[in-house]
């Protein structure tokens, strides 16, 4: 599975932005699809996950209630919609694939990865 994401940008606070990830390969459905940022001097963290059929999600506490993560298995597409933008979302955005039937917020289980697009949000 090869992942391209795009969608990054700059964006005042409390803006909005919509990341995509689109990917290449017939078992796309087969994947949990996940969103990870990596700060500046920080590790890369779990953002949220979408399973790959029943479509059950999971959020990072950090932004619940603000990013919506959803697929399209027809498309091949994982996208990541951010409202409420806070200077502290502010990262670069990976999106990961997962051969697994449920959701795990660990890095290192994920097999495939995305290139990466940053998001920057001005205070």
């Amino acid at each position: 599975v090869q992942l391209q994401a795009s969608g990054g940008g700059l964006v005042q606070a409390g803006g909005s932005l919509r990341l995509s990830c689109a990917a290449s390969g017939h078992t796309f459905s087969s994947y949990v699809m996940g969103w990870f940022r990596q700060a500046p001097g920080k590790e890369r963290e779990f953002v949220a996950a979408i399973t790959s059929i029943v479509g059950s999600t999971y959020y990072a506490d950090s932004v619940k209630g603000r990013f919506t993560i959803s697929r399209d298995n027809a498309k091949n597409t994982v996208s990541l919609q951010m409202n409420s933008l806070k200077p502290e979302d502010t990262a670069v955005y990976y999106c990961a694939a997962d051969f697994a039937l449920s959701i795990t917020t660990t890095a290192r289980n994920y097999d495939y990865w995305g290139q990466g697009t940053q998001v920057t949000v001005s205070s």
